[in-house]
């Protein structure tokens, strides 16, 4: 296994016309099935930088941006963003495209988590990532600004006290209404 690499050897693209079986109700394309084509591409493009099987292990924000119609090409571009020890985050641009006119519109980007592991599930180290340009490192540091994020609102999740009078009075600001069964508890 390589000891490091570089961004540009996990670059994957993978594109594919969009059909009227890969639609919801509304006739636009349905957004589980371009999760499921942002989740094969970040496993190729973890698999293909690390030289091991992946797992998905989480994915951050995934903003649906622009509808995906029937008949458009749909292009998904990924790369390796930050490495940890047996942790990739790979980065991932949806772009769809009206074949006919060329117009094209970003419809999406994410990141997924991916880990590495050896044939018996074990975690695997990855290699070392190797930046060559600003563009690189400004996205191997929003990837670990999104880490560091991640992880203190996970510690508030922990800390916070939603059975505090303070916390109960604060529902009082948001669009609810508390039923009577819940007052006389």
């Amino acid at each position: 296994m390589n000891t490091a690499n570089t961004v540009a050897a996990s670059k994957i693209t993978l594109s594919e016309l969009m059909l009227p079986s890969h639609s919801n109700f509304s006739g636009k394309i349905h957004g589980g099935y371009l999760l499921k084509l942002m989740d094969q591409i970040a496993f190729a493009c973890a698999s293909k930088y690390s030289g091991c099987y992946c797992v998905t292990a989480s994915v951050d924000t995934v903003d649906f941006l622009n509808p995906v119609e029937i008949g458009e090409l749909v292009t998904l571009k990924a790369s390796v963003n930050y490495v940890g020890r047996t942790s990739m985050v790979v980065g991932i641009r949806v772009i769809s495209e009206h074949i006919q006119t060329g117009v094209k519109k970003h419809c999406n980007s994410s990141y997924f988590t991916m880990v590495a592991k050896d044939e018996m599930g074990n975690n695997v180290k990855v290699p070392k990532l190797i930046l060559s340009n600003m563009e690189e490192v400004r996205r191997f540091y929003d990837s670990i600004n999104r880490i560091e994020n991640k992880k203190k609102h996970k510690e508030l999740e922990m800390t916070f006290d939603y059975k505090s009078d303070e916390a109960l009075k604060n529902l009082e600001n948001f669009n609810i209404e508390i039923s009577e069964n819940f007052k006389n508890e």
